[in-house]
């Protein structure tokens, strides 16, 4: 378990030397428009994340939920065994699941996870644009069912930072479908459509390591070939300032707040889906607009262990 613990603490390096790798052969090699202003704005989040955030507002919304379901959990479920770990792995993908399910349909946590989106480009560096509000939004909450079950806080997300940390690879636009593994596991090809602000692949696939919770609950969508993904936000964010990034959607939903004219409108605002609100009185913030209809709200999705503990 500390092995893990530490390879978790090596990570982030470790995957920003691979992203850079592949920015400089998509634009030396490829010859490709490689946007590097972006890919220093989702640096720039990473390392602002990993050491100030962390460091100095390390607080937690769902730390006193944790510390209740662990003291009154059920069991005590001890990894001991090849079946036990299996369990926990498959249990904490269910998890986030229902995680990343809420966090595009909850305007309270997309305005966290809206950063992940944000940036207009698929490839690797998007894979650490997380924000530096999820922590302090409580995240973590999702995860209560297992620690309340009786697997300890440590293990479990220690495997929601290793899911995390498998989804890096899947952000990579370059990597074609994997043929069978399509049907079980989540793949660069359904991470692509993941993160489309096209109507046809909206808030779709929201797998962690498995696509199969999509294909249960009905969320799953196929890449196609004729349609091209178009990345980012339904109304694409062109800032590159990592204030702005990490920001700007809940300045959007403070703005809706304020023009609200009830609590119910106000209650809407902070747990109903992204997307614009008839029922708000002033125009709509253009960074939250979407179809007001169907599961196509939303939008403006992740990924390390500090992203959701």
């Amino acid at each position: 378990m500390t092995q893990l613990v530490h390879m978790l603490e090596f990570a982030l390096p470790v995957v920003i030397a691979i992203a850079t790798l592949e920015a400089v052969f998509l634009a030396l090699v490829m010859r490709r428009n490689y946007n590097w202003r972006a890919f220093f704005a989702s640096l720039a989040d990473a390392l602002g994340r990993e050491y100030l955030v962390m460091v100095f507002l390390s607080a937690s919304l769902a730390a006193p939920v944790i510390g209740f379901a662990w003291r009154h959990r059920l069991f005590t479920v001890p990894l001991d065994t090849a079946s036990a770990v299996v369990v926990l792995a498959i249990g904490q993908d269910f998890f986030y699941y229902w995680f990343h399910r809420a966090s595009h349909r909850v305007r309270w946590f997309w305005a966290s996870h809206a950063v992940h989106h944000s940036t207009n480009e698929f490839n690797l560096s998007a894979a650490y644009r997380f924000g530096w509000t999820g922590r302090l939004a409580g995240a973590g909450v999702f995860y209560v069912p297992m620690i309340w079950l009786g697997f300890a806080p440590g293990p479990v997300f220690i495997a929601a930072g290793l899911g995390l940390l498998y989804q890096f690879w899947l952000h990579a636009e370059w990597i074609p479908k994997l043929g069978w593994l399509e049907y079980v596991l989540n793949t660069p090809s359904h991470h692509r459509v993941h993160h489309a602000a096209n109507p046809e692949y909206l808030d779709r696939n929201y797998g962690g390591i498995f696509i199969v919770f999509d294909r249960l609950f009905g969320t799953f969508v196929s890449e196609r070939d004729d349609v091209p993904c178009r990345y980012g936000l339904v109304t694409p964010l062109h800032s590159n300032n990592p204030v702005i990034i990490a920001f700007h959607e809940w300045a959007a939903m403070a703005r809706d707040l304020w023009r609200s004219r009830s609590w119910r409108e106000r209650l809407m605002c902070v747990i109903g889906p992204p997307g614009p609100r008839s029922d708000i009185a002033g125009s709509i913030t253009p960074s939250s607009s979407a179809p007001p209809m169907g599961p196509t709200h939303r939008r403006g999705e992740a990924k390390t262990l500090s992203a959701t503990g």
